[in-house]
């Protein structure tokens, strides 16, 4: 199944409207009294960690009273956390949130390294580097149907990241939320998520570049780009000149008595338009590897997939369809589906946030009532192996 694992299921449906003000500045209060006694007792790093785990992050967001199954779950906590965080006394920072406070990271990044940390021209560099290929990566090398608005990177003060990023997709009505951690990142195109969360699961329908078993479509497409633009729109021409809206790519392999290294099992839809100047700008660049062949400036959902199907249809090389969201988890899942909730792991999380609840400088009930708002959202992930 790959390299990740599974830590529930969410139900996040895409709400509209806006968190009532005096339940923000609760919440920024409980949120302030708990990072205080977190990052006091484990570190900088370890909230890093943790906010790069889709169910820790679901809980914490429990915890400080919002709903559980909401779109509002990521935005809000992220808005809230980048309020409630103190650089100098945590030693982390914030940038990024929703909309167009997303677009603002790259500048949000220069400012943190000449007023809150020092860091170095390389490190902003990098941090940079990985707020754009994040978003990138979840926008176009995998394509699920869930359309980013969402962006907050965390960093700490030397260098270290993590991204928590979301995207709609307004036909299910459903949101998506996807979790970077920069110490877990071998490549930004092979299998680099810590966590996937989304109740919904498209099975066959998703492509999924960043799969391990997608390696050799990887390479396949870089080498396709590197060849050239006029050899990818000869392909993309004849493709489509022999197919309507009802032929399968089997279909015209067969009519044409086309050889390929292997058979074509999926029927996918080339795109309706390719940029044909980003690929004319790729074959300038001659990019070394995948991960710089997408980091290209233009290079979008609609020519990766192009790019895809026709690697496949010339070379065999096939993509992953499947949706990575059922490789995205780290507990189990409540159904014991793909397997029972390792209650070990899911204890020691929950315990870490009880004692951090218990040890803040809240008042009797504010503390107990977090306890209970915890404990009520991992009830049921906990029970349900017995």
């Amino acid at each position: 199944m790959g390299g990740l694992t599974r830590t529930g299921v969410a139900d996040l449906r895409l709400h509209g409207g806006f968190a009532p003000n005096w339940l923000v500045k609760r919440m920024i209060k409980l949120a302030g009294a708990i990072l205080d006694v977190f990052v006091d007792e484990f570190g900088a790093e370890k909230l890093l960690s943790r906010l790069s785990d889709p169910l820790w992050f679901q809980a914490f967001s429990c915890v400080l009273g919002y709903d559980w199954d909401s779109s509002g779950t990521t935005t809000v906590t992220c808005g809230v956390l980048k309020t409630a965080i103190d650089s100098e006394k945590h030693g982390l920072a914030v940038c990024g949130g929703k909309g167009k406070k997303s677009i603002e990271t790259q500048r949000e990044l220069e400012q943190l390294s000449h007023k809150v940390f020092d860091l170095s021209a390389d490190d902003v560099s990098r941090l940079k580097y990985a707020s754009k290929m994040t978003a990138k990566v979840d926008n176009a090398a995998i394509q699920d149907g869930y359309h980013l608005y969402h962006h907050t990177l965390f960093v700490t003060e030397d260098g270290k990241w993590a991204v928590v990023q979301q995207g709609m997709n307004p036909n299910v009505r459903m949101v998506r939320r996807y979790h970077w951690l920069s110490t877990k990142v071998k490549s930004f195109v092979n299998e680099p998520h810590t966590g996937i969360i989304c109740a919904r699961d498209h099975g066959d329908n998703v492509l999924d570049m960043t799969a391990r078993i997608s390696e050799g479509s990887r390479d396949t497409c870089t080498d396709l780009a590197n060849e050239g633009v006029d050899r990818i729109m000869r392909a993309y021409s004849e493709i489509r000149s022999y197919r309507d809206s009802r032929a399968t790519l089997e279909q015209w392999i067969a009519e044409e008595n086309v050889v390929v290294a292997g058979p074509v099992t999926h029927y996918r839809l080339l795109p309706s338009r390719m940029n044909w100047n980003a690929l004319k700008e790729v074959y300038h660049i001659h990019p070394q590897n995948y991960e710089e062949l997408i980091g290209v400036r233009g290079i979008g959902p609609a020519t990766v997939r192009g790019l895809a199907l026709i690697s496949e249809l010339l070379y065999g090389e096939k993509p992953s369809w499947k949706d990575p969201v059922r490789f995205s988890f780290a507990f189990g899942g409540k159904d014991g589906v793909p397997y029972p909730v390792d209650r070990r792991a899911m204890d020691e999380a929950t315990q870490i946030l009880e004692n951090t609840i218990s040890k803040a400088r809240l008042g009797e009930k504010e503390r107990l009532d977090s306890i209970k708002r915890l404990r009520e959202f991992v009830a049921p992930l906990v029970d349900i192996s017995r």
